[in-house]
């Protein structure tokens, strides 16, 4: 029988973001989340943690001391670890469904060429970019990789991230790409936070290759990984489809290779970022779980992610920093596409937090607050196939929530870069994870 372990007691605020176990929201319901808050000049909201890391109980606070105390006797609460939530509120674990956080190197200098007019893919075709980082990850041992990885990763977490998205893809070659899979794998053993694999060795055209030699190349290295490390862990596979990558065609051929190859992994591509590649028609035919970027994406692309419930990953930060095009967020939540919104972690465009990330999205891209909080817990979830664990404070899933330092969650979108400061708590599966002391 699992037991009470952990409580987080008398906040002013809960939010649940639903109550009945949807695995995403999409269309208007994306606007309008769940929450429960302090009775006028009453009593708070509490939540409970059994031993195995799930919630029990969620609940005005007089109601689960009555729950708990006929459950499990008057002194139950000597045995739980309590957590004080007077002026402080509650929201589910933030998700980071699109992040590169595993290479080597600097590409400070290419920041201050945009600022000067360079273009990404001028920037590319120069040797920069992604290639640069390549032979600077090709370079580092796993050690390297490893300490940077999970320094970033500890970052992310007094963010609020408690499920993280790992990207390979500065590898482009056998033994590197294995390499990154190898120290996500071990990461995973050493931070208390979900890391989900997803194999990226279509993130760039090796050099001296043409992009049909590239396809090759990357499904022999799959071929290769799926007969010699069997063991290493991939749960997703990715692809930049982008006109002076991998075409549409081209994307399609890699994926259904790894389908082929990995029957119970997931597809997510890079899609529409500097170009209309008619990515959401190509989600579509694939049945992946969703595209990422999607600034050029089309209208029949957004139909074709709507009809099949693809997420769409957008990357606030990445649209900023590189001064892209506006994705058409509120033309894909008017068809009902599930928006996700995520960090792209990446050293062209260095961003911790999501928090971040989600105030970009409602000044820059024009969504609501209630839509970038779902965008970033229940709907990132669900673009990792976890929703039905994560992303919302409901009864049985998993106890992955953050304490904030103020009486209403929207003040860590508002409070623009002062993330850390707000979160109090970082709770993982029912435990305390990261404080903030100053408060």
């Amino acid at each position: 029988m699992v037991k009470p372990k952990t409580a987080i007691i008398n906040c002013e605020q809960i939010v649940t973001i639903c109550s009945n176990n949807q695995p995403f929201l999409a269309g208007e319901k994306q606007d309008k989340i769940e929450s429960i808050e302090r009775r006028d000049h009453g009593v708070g909201v509490s939540i409970v943690f059994d031993d195995d890391g799930r919630i029990m109980a969620i609940d005005h606070h007089d109601r689960i001391d009555n729950w708990l105390c006929q459950n499990y006797g008057n002194n139950c609460w000597q045995t739980i670890d309590t957590i004080d939530g007077i002026g402080r509120s509650i929201i589910p674990g933030l998700i980071d469904s699109h992040s590169h956080p595993i290479w080597a190197g600097d590409r400070i200098d290419e920041f201050d060429r945009k600022l000067r007019g360079a273009t990404y893919m001028e920037i590319h075709e120069s040797g920069g970019g992604i290639n640069h980082t390549v032979r600077e990850t090709i370079r580092a041992n796993e050690s390297e990789l490893l300490q940077s990885l999970l320094l970033r990763i500890n970052r992310m977490i007094s963010c609020g991230t408690t499920i993280l998205e790992c990207k390979t893809g500065y590898g482009l070659d056998y033994e590197c790409e294995r390499k990154m899979l190898r120290v996500i794998q071990q990461a995973s053993t050493m931070t208390p936070i979900q890391l989900v694999p997803t194999f990226l060795g279509a993130h760039s055209i090796p050099s001296g290759m043409t992009a049909d030699q590239g396809v090759e190349h990357v499904c022999k290295m799959m071929e290769k990984l799926s007969h010699d490390d069997p063991e290493l862990k991939i749960e997703f596979f990715d692809v930049f489809c982008e006109t002076g990558v991998y075409d549409n065609q081209q994307t399609e051929r890699i994926l259904r290779k790894a389908q082929q190859l990995y029957p119970e992994s997931k597809l997510a591509f890079h899609g529409d970022e500097l170009s209309d590649q008619n990515s959401g028609c190509l989600a579509a035919r694939l049945d992946a779980c969703s595209v990422s970027h999607l600034e050029y994406l089309n209208t029949a692309g957004i139909e074709a992610m709507a009809a099949k419930n693809i997420a769409g990953i957008i990357n606030p930060t990445t649209c900023y920093l590189l001064k892209l095009r506006k994705p058409p967020v509120r033309e894909m939540i008017a068809n009902n596409v599930p928006i996700v919104i995520a960090s792209d972690y990446n050293p062209n465009a260095m961003c911790y937090s999501l928090p971040m990330a989600m105030n970009l999205a409602t000044i820059h891209l024009g969504m609501t607050m209630n839509e970038s909080l779902i965008a970033t817990t229940l709907n990132a979830a669900y673009a990792l196939n976890r929703s039905n664990e994560y992303g919302s404070l409901e009864i049985g899933k998993r106890g992955n929530c953050l304490l904030l330092n103020c009486s209403d969650w929207r003040h860590l979108i508002t409070e623009f870069g002062n993330t850390s400061s707000l979160i109090h708590n970082v709770i993982i599966n029912g435990k305390n994870v990261s404080s903030n002391s100053n408060f």
